[in-house]
């Protein structure tokens, strides 16, 4: 009797619950995040500090300013984690002409090292788990994940009175 009761209190239906998609989604990121953290701490880098060494392989330069932007973080986050780079001798600050408060950031050789070490492992992961589904699904993913971007940035947040 519990389970005819409990298949009437939950009616099957085809529809996809957009909830029950975001709990997914949440779910599987933190444990990618977790997955990718551990290959990174085998190398000797927790992930903001991947994450800063990674941006920089990009495009090196950055203000700190610049770089919280890049990260989604405050440029108080930022200060402390590159304080902790350039001692480590990963990152180095140089002067901009003309611009006593600010300094561009640069990788040092052993930084640029790292952060290959890390991107390589993290390529490792994406082709060990996202690199085997196949690329038609992929490209309709990377699509959705796009338009839900555009969604994301164009929200306002929830209607004010």
């Amino acid at each position: 009797m519990t389970a005819t009761l409990s298949a009437r209190a939950k009616p099957k239906t085809d529809a996809v619950d957009p909830l029950r998609v975001w709990f997914r989604f949440i779910r599987l990121n933190r444990r990618v995040s977790a997955a990718i953290g551990a290959e990174l701490r085998e190398i000797g880098l927790s992930i903001p500090q991947f994450d800063v060494l990674s941006t920089l392989t990009e495009r090196e330069g950055l203000t700190q300013q610049d770089l919280a932007e890049r990260l989604y973080v405050t440029k108080g986050n930022v200060s402390g984690l590159i304080d902790r780079l350039v001692e480590a001798g990963l990152v180095e600050r140089r002067a901009i002409p003309g611009d006593r408060r600010s300094h561009a950031l640069h990788l040092t050789a052993a930084g640029t090292n790292l952060a290959a070490r890390g991107i390589a492992a993290q390529e490792a992961y994406v082709a060990r788990t996202l690199g085997r589904i196949p690329a038609e699904d992929i490209a309709e993913f990377e699509r959705l994940v796009l338009q839900w971007r555009a969604l994301a940035r164009e929200d306002t947040g929830p209607a004010r009175d």
